[in-house]
């Protein structure tokens, strides 16, 4: 969870600093290492490469081989829309359980 952590840090930091591409680099590795500790390796490179999100995949790894190369806006876009079709499918389930936040015992109170 450290290295998930570190890497979104290290991203934020570094879109926040104009896109400084040693800090988007260092951020986009720890992300994708932390993700590959946390739920194995086989199910990291099963989620990466199914047939039907080959399209998310090749955006996202190429928008950080771009960060690598030192292009950081375009390989962020990149990243940002393989993110996005990567993922398209837990959208609704993540904004279905925010809106179920109210329906917590603590957290129901601190409105």
């Amino acid at each position: 969870m450290g290295l998930v952590g570190f890497g979104l840090f290290f991203i934020l930091f570094g879109v926040l600093l104009y896109f400084d591409s040693v800090l988007l680099a260092f951020g986009n590795l720890l992300l994708l290492s932390g993700l590959a500790i946390i739920i194995g390796l086989r199910r990291t490179s099963a989620f990466f490469f199914q047939k039907e999100k080959l399209k998310g995949t090749s955006f996202f790894l190429g928008g950080v081989v771009l960060v690598l190369l030192r292009w950081p806006l375009l390989g962020m876009l990149l990243e940002t829309y393989g993110f996005i079709t990567l993922f398209r499918n837990f959208f609704p389930v993540a904004f279905g359980f925010l809106g179920t936040l109210g329906n917590i015992p603590l957290l129901s109170k601190v409105r």
